[in-house]
């Protein structure tokens, strides 16, 4: 048997602290060649900000004194920022019709291959090569770590169209020109990495540049609801003339999108689960260069403490996917069902046929349940609440052939198809029913439909696989922060199936409550009507 002694033991003590020191040392100096480039570029930084760069840790920003809301922490000229509009590949890039991510990304590997000669060398070895986003896991890290997760399927996806867009986007640009877009530095491998970056750092900068990478204001962490400071955008009509001309005589011109750029762009401009914020409702208080970004308190922060950004009221699944972390029990956590799930607990009940017939009967009724690229599906809510429309598709899915004639007749005659849902529920439960009233849940919650929403949680649940909630949340009290692949699939596994728990929860009491909200809800509507 091997022992360890004492002076073997101090010695890998020291070896550790020595490590450890030489990370300090070069973390220290990067972040004061970052602070000389900011000053070169004309990026101000106000004094009263510190950051913090921990080894194997991310960038933190603290405040050394009382911060208030509206100062001004900082202000980044849009001509410091790393665009497809300031690249020195920007020819190349245009006038190979990229744009979006994908040309962004270009852009990125561009300035990275120059290495000391780019003007962002300063701010690039700031970065990370890649993020730990889901989307440079192996295909096996995937598998073993996402599976049964929102994610799984989807970050599949993302590889798929990805690896297609630097296929037939990218590698024709390095078979054409070597000497400019060197085989090495435009890799798949360097596209993921960039697409990465871009992923969880870019914001929309304006229109003329589009999406960007904005050196200072990416170092700012993320916390959910807690936004203290706000990147706001200037835009001028005046700027850019020139270019704004010759753009607009390309309008008609087709650029290079792929399906993967168009779904964060579309993410983008509707403000859903984005770390890209625009704004300029702040401006016009600080008389704004249009040329200027800026960062704005929002809120008061007291010395000492981390100031925040914030990407948006997310989920673990979009944080994870978009910025590779994610937090612990956060409230707009969300477990999707599909469809098709759905339709796998009514084959084990009924006919292929039966099922396709009911499920087209309420598509009459002018439902239908999330849709995103070729799935439908329906969200369960943080509390465990399932949408309406899962409720109605199981209790349709679920009626007696008499009462789905009867609802099948009452569409042909009806003046508004969903109002036949509530005047069928009317008649069953003998409700006044006045055509103007939402149909209450609870009202839907029979115990045929409580004991499908039980069956659907456990065919959900199946897809974690064998191990259990409890075996879950073990492995991530044994594991640490430094396995963040680990750390953070355990988090998200472990939050939707959390999600299913209450699911049950709602199902099992869903059917006690059914006579009451019956009896509610006839009262309200008695109300009302005789208000009017």
């Amino acid at each position: 048997m091997l022992t360890v002694t004492n002076e073997q033991i101090q010695l890998k003590m020291q070896k550790r602290n020595f490590h450890r020191l030489l990370l300090s040392l070069c973390t220290s100096r990067r972040l004061r060649a970052f602070k000389r480039w900011m000053k070169s570029e004309g990026i101000e930084c106000s004094d009263t900000l510190e950051f913090t760069d921990c080894p194997e840790q991310e960038i933190s920003v603290r405040a050394l004194c009382d911060l208030k809301e509206g100062d001004v922490v900082a202000k980044i000229p849009k001509a410091a920022c790393l665009t497809i509009k300031t690249s020195g590949a920007r020819e190349m890039i245009e006038s190979a019709g990229l744009d979006g991510p994908l040309g962004l990304s270009v852009a990125l590997m561009y300035e990275k291959s120059l290495g000391q000669d780019s003007p962002w060398a300063g701010y690039l070895q700031l970065l990370r090569r890649q993020e730990c986003l889901p989307l440079v896991w192996t295909l096996r890290e995937l598998d073993s770590l996402l599976c049964g997760t929102e994610l799984h399927k989807t970050v599949k996806e993302d590889k798929a169209l990805i690896y297609e867009d630097w296929k037939e986007s990218i590698l024709p640009l390095v078979y054409l020109a070597p000497q400019t877009f060197s085989p090495c530095a435009f890799s798949v491998e360097e596209y993921f990495a960039a697409r990465s970056l871009i992923a969880s750092r870019s914001f929309q900068i304006d229109e003329y540049h589009g999406f960007g990478m904005v050196p200072l204001a990416d170092l700012f962490n993320h916390k959910t609801g807690a936004e203290d400071v706000h990147f706001t955008s200037v835009c001028s009509n005046q700027e850019y003339d020139n270019d704004a001309d010759s753009d607009n005589s390309d309008n008609n011109k087709l650029s290079k999108i792929s399906v993967q750029d168009k779904k964060a762009l579309g993410a983008a401009s509707n403000g859903e689960n984005s770390y890209i914020h625009s704004d300029s409702e702040y401006s016009s208080s600080f008389g704004d260069d249009p040329m200027m970004l800026q960062m704005i308190m929002v809120r008061e922060v007291k010395s000492g403490v981390e100031v925040f950004n914030t990407y948006g009221s997310l989920g673990n699944a979009a944080l994870l996917h978009r910025y590779g972390f994610t937090e612990p029990n956060n409230p707009f956590d969300i477990v999707n069902i599909d469809l098709e799930l759905v339709l796998k607990w009514g084959f084990s009940l009924f006919s292929n046929r039966y099922c396709r017939a009911k499920l087209s009967l309420w598509r009459r009724l002018d439902f239908s349940g999330c849709v995103s690229e070729n799935s439908e599906y329906f969200e369960i809510s943080s509390d465990g609440e399932p949408q309406r429309e899962l409720l109605t598709l199981l209790y349709i899915m679920l009626l007696p052939e008499d009462a789905c004639h009867k609802l099948d007749i009452n569409i042909c005659t009806a003046d508004k198809v969903g109002e036949c849902i509530g005047m069928m529920l009317s008649e069953k439960h003998n409700i006044k029913w006045d055509g103007s009233s939402e149909i209450s849940k609870e009202l839907l919650l029979t115990e045929k439909v409580c004991n499908a929403l039980l069956a659907l949680a456990d065919i959900r649940e199946s897809c974690y696989g064998s191990k259990t909630i409890d075996e879950d949340m073990e492995a991530l009290k044994r594991c640490c922060m430094k396995e963040r692949k680990l750390y953070h699939s355990l988090v998200l596994r472990i939050s939707e199936r959390k999600i299913l728990e209450k699911l049950r929860t709602f199902a099992t009491i869903g059917a006690q409550t059914f006579q009451t909200a019956k009896k509610t809800f006839t009262r309200k509507i008695f109300k009302r009507r005789k208000v009017t």
